[in-house]
């Protein structure tokens, strides 16, 4: 199917998300679209996927005008959505997933939905078990489930938002197979993204946003220095990471046994300095997290002890981690880092150290501002926290910080970040670490942990297989033990 947007236009409020937006997308291509984060890319795919409404322009399927008001709508002209986070309902069954949205029927038929379900996986190599619930997917066969599920309601044109954030390389393979393979079946797929590396794997044109405009078009390949030139305006340098010496012990794990679910950690022991930063590698839900909300009081240990700056800490509560300078920053911005509804302001009033009964509101609203500028964060302070891209959502997060800290968790701290965001989030990161502050940090890209780690903790169905130096191991190292192997 091909695809054409015209002069799209969208506002939220001041902001101008879609600047005039027109580009084609031709049948039967892998078209990348490019651009920082808050670019207006996710936007505009919204607005194809009938999640929201442009303001003005058009929408030309095969040269007719599409009257696109919902998803709904979008299916039956097919055009089907895969969000960076699926959605999929975690209480569900595979099958009942799968099922979601059929059409023109009043009762479900589950056994044309399962021979429906397994042609697809046969097709595609898909190794989805119809009982089995959602919840116990991994991203990556969420992402597959939510591809079978938009194949099946007729979907010709495929958009997928970051697609490859939080799954693991062997399911990155696969979903660039499929994708492939679509294509070849004259199906046009959309890849939003700004890993350049996987835009010029998979794409044969490209796209290119910048503060809400097309800024250029390229077919594949071209050098990544122009891609890097269009998205930002200018080319990117990642600075080399200062050494710091390190200080005294801040955080100490003593024989810790930690349990969540069927996941344990049995006897861990572990010490961090002050300025050290510490790297956790593993597949997702191999213990990485269970670590991290264990130091911050989240997660009580079943045995062992946690010392903080020789002051003991076990089975302490989350409001005394806190309070005694340990801060943690999750994975998810939206679920429990910040809260939906809140306008930044509200939320620098509800992380400030004020506690008077009375709101002095244009004081708080002066601070949002204040931070709005110095963390050059896409919004007003009027702005609420889902209006904001993940970018500034977490520039938002780190704006948030309190000044002095002994010790900083954090969880995917670039997970679906920008190069240039990504580069500034650590630059806001390694400055605390001067100040002596100790760093955990959970990541699955391997390069992020390598530049930044002094030590990396290499996870597998928790256990710690490695504690590896950083400046003397290479990606090929880590992969292989990440995948539980030794070389």
């Amino acid at each position: 199917m091909r695809i054409e947007l015209r002069d799209i236009h969208k506002h939220y409020g001041q902001l101008h998300a879609n600047d005039g937006v027109t580009f084609t997308i031709e049948a039967g291509t892998l078209h990348g679209l490019l651009g920082e984060n808050g670019a207006g890319k996710s936007t505009l795919m919204k607005v194809l996927s009938g999640f929201i409404k442009a303001d003005s322009g058009d929408i030309l399927l095969d040269g007719q005008k599409a009257h696109i008001h919902s998803p709904a709508d979008a299916i039956r002209y097919g055009v089907g959505m895969l969000h960076q986070d699926p959605l999929v309902f975690l209480p569900f069954k595979v099958i009942d997933n799968f099922m979601l949205g059929s059409p023109g029927k009043t009762r479900l038929d589950y056994a044309e939905g399962r021979q429906a379900l397994k042609r697809l996986c046969d097709q595609f190599g898909f190794a989805l078990d119809p009982d089995t619930p959602a919840r116990s997917l991994t991203v990556g066969e969420r992402q597959q489930l939510e591809i079978a599920r938009l194949l099946w309601l007729g979907a010709r044109v495929l958009i997928l938002d970051e697609p490859t954030t939080g799954i693991s390389a062997p399911q990155r393979l696969k979903l660039f197979e499929v994708l492939r393979t679509l294509a070849q079946q004259g199906m046009s797929v959309i890849f939003v993204s700004h890993k350049l590396e996987e835009v010029e794997e998979l794409c044969g044109r490209v796209t290119v946003m910048r503060r809400g405009k097309v800024v250029g078009e390229a077919d594949m390949p071209v050098p990544a220095t122009r891609l890097v030139e269009m998205m930002f305006g200018q080319v990117i340098t990642i600075g080399a990471r200062p050494d710091v010496p390190l200080g005294e012990p801040v955080l100490q794990l003593d024989k810790v046994t930690l349990k969540e679910s069927l996941l344990q950690i049995e006897n861990l022991s572990l010490t961090v300095h002050e300025g050290e930063v510490i790297g956790l590698a593993g597949l997702e839900g191999s213990g990485q997290r269970l670590l991290l909300r264990a130091c911050v009081g989240l997660l009580d240990c079943e045995d062992g002890e946690v010392w903080l700056k020789k002051q003991k800490l076990t089975h302490r509560s989350y409001h005394k981690f806190l309070t005694d300078g340990v801060h943690y920053l999750p994975a998810g911005r939206l679920e429990e880092g910040l809260v939906q509804g809140m306008t930044i302001t509200e939320h620098f009033v509800l992380s400030g150290a004020d506690r008077r009964f009375f709101i002095d509101w244009k004081a708080a609203e002066q601070r949002a501002a204040d931070n709005i500028k110095h963390y050059s964060i896409k919004g007003r302070p009027t702005s609420t926290a889902e209006s904001l891209s993940g970018g500034n959502q977490q520039r938002l997060l780190l704006a948030m910080f309190p000044k002095h800290l002994k010790l900083l968790l954090m969880e995917h701290p670039t997970r679906g970040l920008d190069i240039e965001s990504a580069n500034w989030v650590w630059e806001q990161i390694l400055k605390r670490r001067e100040q002596g502050t100790a760093i955990i940090f959970a990541s699955a890209d391997l390069d992020e942990l390598l530049q930044y780690s002094d030590r990396i903790m290499v996870f597998f169905a928790g256990r710690v297989l490695a504690v590896l130096n950083a400046k003397e191991t290479n990606v090929d190292q880590l992969g292989f033990l990440i995948g539980g192997k030794q070389m």
